[in-house]
């Protein structure tokens, strides 16, 4: 329906009948052809379209390209559904409607970055809704009343009051208020075919990633380097300066996915430096932020570097690089997006996967923000580990880079699956759909393939049996769960069989359902034995047991990164450590920055502290820890990511010893499954990226973890 009104002291300007008072009258005559809004469209069109032939476009004319687009639309609606033309009349109006439909699809053929403004979706600037209310006027129509003020709710109103711009910042924006955006290097894509319009194409791209044959490639071409690169002294790895080479060549958009230990923060430095995207914005977790502004200052020493600290009032807002860590960047999501960013980098791109989480949602705003002032900024997504969980782990990942929005491949991406000439229903299409996404910027390296140099890792399980009151104690727990479940299930199966249905033998698929029952209830309640609290208390069992053995590693092997995922695990572990007169430092959730990076330096630097206690999720990314050689796990993650995460904080370019992982296990107890459950999930990773032919395995490890133990007890009682 139109959104315009008819003005009922307007008469008949817009070739409708008009109000019924008027009816008698208006029946009597054709439509005037200069009536109406078609007539102001017409003429709209013809100057946007001058403006494109003379390569002359400015923002008016895309906000009016726009508006012409939009007010066409409706008033095609509205002309087929008026009951009160003849259909002569009728036909005439839709002719006119068609031409001016031609002269918008031409123009955006000439400028194909007018194409996403055709789009349904296209978000309306207030610029826009200013024009168009100003041509509904023109056009004789009455422009719908303003919308109602939004009344924000308490926790949205602390949130804006949340909002800052620190005071650099906006001395910066008085320094240059004409930030002028800048579409000099828009790529040109002309879409010659439109076979794709129409089709679900998200999930057929994700589904070319999760059935990826074996051995396919997983890595954009990169480009040779004209000549071995070197910064300060030091010499670029091959695989560094394939990524520099390909950033000088003209790409901008990259899922930079090598494995941990391959040197990104370097690559993403010196890619802003080669493609001159400043002033650059790096969104990173709390615990590198101090590390990346020292990358900044080691890769690129002539670029100035200001961190964001709480809300800003440090932040130099004239530096080339600013670095912010997401835990505050709700605070300062709103300037960030009107700075005038050239480039974006996100470290551990994982972390905005979940898309309805508030951090992701600042990012992709902060990104889009960028691509509409930017033609073609630089924009890299920073991971080992991009997939954790699923294969949909890419989309917030993918949207962020613009390779799609929320519903569909961007204006590139769609181009290059034209060019295939294939549909979803045609079997060539995955492969060939999975190879256009990776063109647009995947770079996958392994240590093996391009790091030879760097020494062998192993993981060593490491089967403890916990005695005593308190070993007893988490046997007698999993068995009372492993009860739990059987009479779950022999409830279901006693349900069956009033209904008449039989249940021959152990039925799997009945036992998922049971388990599924189990883990939802578990994670809706605070109140009894459950797997989530029988690994906690695994993992507090284990804690000296761990700590003793690293404390053994420190005498034996030198120094020793211990992870643990819990505090008191931590705790008990420092206790163990300090009685034994054993010097160590930790990395905590809790700390500030300062604090961890004091302890860290203490760590690479003093010979005397010889143990670093680690949290899995403070300390599992972005640090430097190769100085050890041995790492010790006290307890489990429920990821194989976060495990290889911690493993690579030592297992990195500088190793010159060969890396032991020793995995504390808790033997005879569900400990002991979660083990090989997560290593049952390595596949995810390896099979969407690296080709390689290990099984593809998405399963839910505390799912299946329930899944054994059910299993395992009713075999147990069928073999009694």
């Amino acid at each position: 329906m139109a959104t315009g009104r008819q003005r009922r002291s307007g008469g008949n300007r817009n070739g409708r009948s008009g109000g019924t008072a008027q009816r008698g009258r208006s029946n009597q005559r054709r439509p005037r052809d200069n009536d109406g809004i078609i007539p102001v469209l017409a003429k709209a069109v013809r100057d946007i379209e001058h403006g494109a032939q003379r390569n002359q476009l400015t923002s008016s004319h895309r906000t009016r390209f726009q508006v012409c687009a939009l007010l066409a639309r409706e008033e095609r609606a509205r002309v087929k559904a008026d009951t009160e033309v003849s259909d002569a009349q009728r036909e005439g109006q839709l002719k006119r409607l068609d031409g001016i439909a031609t002269i918008l699809a031409q123009t955006a053929a000439r400028e194909p970055s007018l194409f996403h403004l055709l789009d349904m979706d296209a978000e309306i600037s207030d610029a826009a809704r200013r024009v168009k209310k100003e041509m509904q006027i023109e056009g004789g129509l009455e422009p719908e009343p303003d919308p109602e003020p939004v009344v924000l709710s308490e926790v949205e109103t602390m949130r804006a009051e949340r909002k800052v711009v620190p005071p650099s910042v906006r001395a910066a924006q008085l320094a240059n208020p004409f930030m002028v955006p800048d579409f000099t290097d828009a790529e040109k894509r002309k879409l010659t075919e439109r076979r794709l319009v129409g089709w679900e194409l998200i999930t057929p791209l994700l589904n070319s990633f999760e059935q990826a044959p074996n051995g396919a490639p997983a890595c954009m071409a990169l480009p040779e380097p004209k000549t071995s690169l070197s910064y300060r002294g030091q010499d670029l790895m091959d695989h560094q300066s394939r990524l520099l080479a390909a950033v000088a060549k003209g790409h901008r958009t990259f899922l930079l996915a090598d494995e941990p230990g391959l040197g990104k923060t370097a690559q993403a430095l010196l890619a802003a430096q080669a493609a001159d995207a400043y002033p650059l914005l790096c969104v990173v977790p709390n615990v590198v932020k101090t590390n990346w502004a020292r990358e900044a200052e080691r890769w690129t020493p002539e670029r100035s570097v200001s961190v964001v600290h709480g809300d800003g009032d440090t932040v130099d807002g004239f530096a080339d690089i600013i670095i912010v860590n997401y835990e505050i960047l709700d605070r300062h999501a709103r300037w960030m997006s009107e700075h005038g960013f050239r480039g974006m980098v996100v470290d551990e791109a994982h972390f905005i996967k979940n898309k309805k989480s508030q951090r992701s949602q600042h990012v992709l705003d902060i990104s889009d923000h960028i691509q509409h002032r930017v033609a073609r900024p630089l924009l890299m997504a920073l991971t080992g580990t991009p997939l954790i969980n699923d294969i949909e782990d890419f989309v917030a990942i993918w949207e962020f880079l613009g390779w799609i929005d929320a519903k569909k491949p961007g204006p590139v991406l769609m181009g290059k699956l034209e060019e295939t000439g294939m549909t979803p229903v045609d079997h060539g299409f995955y492969p060939a759909a999975r190879q256009a996404v990776v063109d647009m910027g995947i770079v996958r390296r392994r240590k093996v393939d391009v790091a030879s140099d760097i020494p062998a890792r192993r993981i060593a399980d490491m089967p403890v049996e916990l005695d005593g009151a308190e070993g007893r104690s988490i046997r007698e727990a999993e068995r009372h769960l492993a009860k739990r479940l059987a009479g779950r299930y022999d409830a279901a199966v006693e349900a069956r069989r009033n209904r008449g249905e039989e249940t021959r033998g152990i039925d799997a698929e009945l036992i998922r359902r049971v388990a599924k029952a189990e883990l939802t209830d578990e994670t809706n309640t605070s109140t009894g034995e459950n797997v989530f609290s029988m690994v906690r208390r695994i993992g507090s069992a284990k804690a000296q047991l761990a700590a003793d053995y690293a404390a053994q590693l420190s005498r034996s092997a030198g120094k020793v990164v211990f992870f643990a995922k819990h505090v008191d695990v931590m705790d008990a572990a420092q206790e163990l450590f300090t009685s034994r007169g054993i010097g160590w430092a930790a990395v905590r959730g809790e700390q500030s920055s300062t604090t961890r990076q004091k302890n860290i330096d203490a760590f690479v630097n003093d010979p005397d502290v010889q143990i670093i206690v680690c949290s899995l999720t403070a300390a599992g990314v972005g640090l430097n820890l190769q100085v050890a050689s041995n790492v010790v796990l006290a307890e489990l993650s429920w990821t194989d990511a976060e495990q290889t995460q911690a493993i690579d904080r030592v297992h990195r370019i500088g190793q010159d010893m060969p890396v032991t992982a020793w995995r504390v296990i808790a033997a005879q107890t569900v400990d002991a499954r979660i083990a090989e459950l997560i290593d049952s999930k390595a596949g995810l990773a390896a099979r969407a990226l690296d080709g390689s032919e290990e099984e593809f395995s998405s399963v839910d490890v505390q799912l299946e973890a329930l899944v054994s133990i059910l299993t395992e007890a009713l075999e147990e009682r069928a073999g009694a």
